[in-house]
């Protein structure tokens, strides 16, 4: 008789699952869903204050689904991607990364600290030769 431990997850996941173990898949899919959830936001914002006419104007139209579809869409792909991007581009600045960056700041103390009997600061390059 095999005994088999009820702990034990299987190792054979399949379909999205499997995408979401990535870290970096992970990172973008949510997120996604934040970008999606901005853009739904701020449809919903711009119809129910109707901005420059534009609930009158949608539901004056013969098919408002498909206005506020187009809509959505759109806000859709623009607030998902400034979403992903920005998540992105933060991906160095989390701890790991580098201590210095290009958008580093540095405090008078540490210069001062740095400096050699003479006064003067070393100079490290922050990008690496091409």
């Amino acid at each position: 008789m095999v005994h088999q431990d009820s702990t034990r997850q299987d190792v054979r996941v399949s379909g999205p699952a499997r995408l979401l173990r990535q870290p970096l898949l992970r990172l973008l899919a949510i997120n996604l869903a934040f970008g999606l959830l901005i853009a739904m936001l701020a449809v919903a914002a711009l119809l129910a204050l109707d901005a420059h006419r534009l609930r009158s104007l949608v539901l004056g139209d013969q098919s408002p689904v498909v206005a506020v579809g187009l809509l959505l869409f759109g806000f859709a792909i623009t607030l998902g991607s400034w979403v992903m991007g920005s998540a992105i581009m933060r991906i160095g600045g989390q701890d790991g990364g580098p201590e210095r960056g290009a958008g580093a700041r540095v405090t008078a103390a540490e210069v001062a600290a740095e400096a050699g009997a003479d006064g003067r600061v070393p100079v490290r390059a922050t990008a690496g030769r091409r």
